[in-house]
């Protein structure tokens, strides 16, 4: 994508594709939901299991109790799984992956899977720069290795 504002070559200063956001993100709930008595038990973990129990509070919807995961917690369908950056993520594994967001590339970024080397990753790097697509983790291997 190639656009001269005023006189000046925006794609020569590393200007990236900009995302297309229909709304506000907005969550219902940011807190985690922690099992029922976590914080008096050592030994019982934060993570989220459903109470069983005949006399539960917590599965009896008790005033005062820690609210349990439903529905209704859920994301607006237009903003789910939208990632801060504006995107929604696109596992990449070949360079051949990167054409599939030439049309929707306002919308998905690439995500570079954890498998691909450092020399495809620096292949798909380079193309995706050419294309104007989104990668989100570009430089995570090659960071390292140029270091070493």
């Amino acid at each position: 994508m190639f656009m001269l504002v005023c006189g000046v070559d925006t794609a020569d200063k590393g200007e990236m594709v900009k995302p297309l956001v229909p709304k506000r993100i907005v969550k219902k709930r940011t807190k985690k939901f922690t099992r029922h008595q976590c914080e008096l038990f050592k030994q019982i973990g934060t993570s989220w299991r459903k109470p069983r129990g005949i006399d539960s509070p917590v599965r009896r919807r008790y005033k005062g109790q820690k609210a349990m995961p439903n529905k209704g917690y859920g994301s607006d369908r237009r903003t789910k799984y939208i990632t801060p950056s504006g995107f929604k993520n696109f596992p990449i594994n070949t360079v051949q992956d990167l054409y599939m967001l030439l049309m929707q590339n306002r919308k998905y970024a690439g995500v570079i899977s954890h498998t691909v080397g450092a020399k495809s990753r620096k292949a798909i790097a380079r193309k995706a720069h050419e294309l104007d697509i989104r990668l989100i983790n570009a430089n995570s291997k090659l960071r390292r290795l140029e270091s070493e």
